[in-house]
């Protein structure tokens, strides 16, 4: 049997190898579409043997419905923690809608080919995957609707909202414009984006102080 320490290591290498595969998929496919990448080219991306894909993944559909799950669970994890740091820090639930909305924009400028790739793969219905994209997108949807919710609760937002629709749509306003700025204004900084998602947040786009 294997001890400890080399089981963890072989997890450790297989993480790795992993990684790299989810990194030359995303790119590849971002690049030439899903239907055109092969196998043999994600291998050689990602600087690994054929067959080391297939020991990982059973196939290009489950490489990338993998993907899916990893890119969109790294997203939900930011802004799980950006809600939780901000309640640690006694910031009040607006203030965490708004760290959720920056820790969404650091992902998005990080990850911009998986955050294209995730935002097309929405719109599509015709997907093995459709159901699983289904599920990690309702993660993150929900980890803004529990701050709605604790903000109706509180009395800081009004019971009359749509806490669903809310959440969805928030998700949804930062991860079209964080499109836009990486594709049509790569010149703004990040902190220019946000501060003018954070004054709509806040209901200020008319200009009132």
């Amino acid at each position: 049997m294997e001890s400890s320490s080399a089981a963890s290591g072989g997890s450790t290498r297989r993480e790795a190898t992993r990684q790299k595969l989810y990194e030359a998929a995303v790119t590849l496919i971002a690049e030439q579409g899903f239907s055109a990448t092969t196998v043999d080219e994600i291998a050689e991306r990602a600087g690994v043997a054929k067959g080391t894909v297939y020991y990982n993944f059973a196939s290009k559909s489950v490489l990338f419905e993998e993907l899916l799950r990893h890119g969109v669970g790294l997203l939900t994890a930011s802004l799980r923690e950006a809600a939780e740091r901000t309640a640690r820090e006694g910031g009040t639930k607006v203030d965490a809608l708004d760290a959720m909305i920056r820790a969404g924009l650091v992902f998005i400028d990080r990850y911009p080919a998986f955050t294209q790739l995730y935002v097309a793969e929405l719109w599509r219905t015709n997907r093995a995957w459709q159901s699983t994209l289904m599920v990690v997108r309702q993660q993150a949807v929900a980890v803004v609707e529990d701050v709605l919710r604790a903000g109706v609760a509180g009395g800081e937002f009004s019971d009359e909202i749509d806490v669903p629709l809310t959440a969805a749509a928030l998700v949804g306003m930062v991860l079209v414009a964080a499109l836009d700025w990486k594709s049509f204004q790569p010149e703004r900084s990040l902190d220019d984006v946000h501060a003018a998602l954070s004054r709509l947040l806040q209901g200020r786009v008319s200009g009132c102080r």
